[in-house]
């Protein structure tokens, strides 16, 4: 027996209209099951672009004596110009400008102190690679002719590091359990709304009807539920990230701030939720049919 497009989009919109609470139900199933998933996909990819941010925001610092020779502060400046672990270029601070950042950071008690601006050490400003190369740029430079001291925040650097990577294994495990989880509510609602027609499917199979004659609608409307449902977690999704986009915006410097994430990235995170939502719904319509088939 030939299946036709035009029966198999006519048995699927009819099928869908006359069962439409059950279309509700699967609908709302997928829905609600793929914006946990894409909520915790958006939240992993956020948790992603922070860690990025910090890395660009982490700073090491070769600390000149005083009286560093013009040669020993180009030395170091050559030496860190062909790092591969460290981004380019470094940039240098003369004494006058540490001078009034010391006073910025301790206040009056600098200035009464009695040092003056040729007193203040120079410095090396450079960002690592990754955090974790800071502790090679110290290695290399302590001890060297002219250096005062290297300097990088390496308890932070760990902490943070810890955290982020944490979180990233949180989010991503919430995702899978969460996907797991939604295949088989939507399978389970499938396949309940296929039990209550499974006369139809009997009558059909005594009449001589081939199994994918009577898959086909039954895949063809699982298709649809699983579109429309994750085409609402896909609005779902997106709303997430204009709220979280402004509470960043209103709060420059925090964690939401620099989890920011562009539209791009947003726009991929809701085709894999449809795409999802499809494949479970199309494919959770072929299990749940299958059982019904053997008569």
């Amino acid at each position: 027996m030939p299946v036709s497009t035009e029966y198999v989009a006519r048995e699927t919109a009819s099928n869908l209209w006359r069962n439409r609470l059950m279309t509700i139900a699967a609908v709302l199933t997928v829905a609600v099951s793929l914006s946990l998933v894409g909520a915790a996909l958006l939240l992993k990819q956020g948790a992603a672009r922070a860690e990025a941010e910090w890395q660009r925001g982490t700073q090491v610092m070769v600390w000149m004596t005083a009286k560093a020779t013009p040669n020993e502060v180009s030395a170091v400046g050559r030496q860190l110009s062909v790092l591969s672990y460290v981004d380019q270029p470094c940039v240098f601070r003369g004494h006058a400008y540490d001078f009034q950042e010391a006073k910025k950071l301790v206040g009056v008690v600098y200035t009464e102190s009695g040092v003056t601006p040729a007193e203040t050490p120079t410095s090396w400003r450079c960002t690592p690679v990754h955090p974790a190369d800071s502790t090679s740029v110290i290695k290399k430079f302590e001890g060297q002719a002219g250096v005062l001291s290297v300097t990088a925040p390496l308890s932070q650097i760990r902490t943070e590091q810890r955290v982020i990577n944490v979180l990233q294994w949180v989010f991503l495990l919430v995702a899978l359990v969460l996907l797991v989880s939604a295949a088989v509510l939507i399978l389970n609602t499938i396949r309940m709304a296929i039990f209550a027609r499974r006369r139809e499917v009997s009558v059909m199979k005594l009449v001589g009807a081939t199994n994918w004659f009577i898959r086909l609608p039954f895949m063809s409307e699982g298709m649809v539920q699983g579109l429309l449902g994750s085409g609402v977690a896909a609005g779902v999704v997106y709303a997430l990230h204009v709220v979280l986009d402004r509470i960043g915006s209103s709060t420059s410097g925090s964690v939401l701030a620099q989890m920011r994430m562009t539209g791009w990235e947003v726009f991929v995170t809701d085709v894999v939720v449809v795409v999802i939502g499809v494949l479970i719904g199309t494919g959770g319509s072929a299990i749940a049919i299958s059982r019904f088939l053997d008569v």
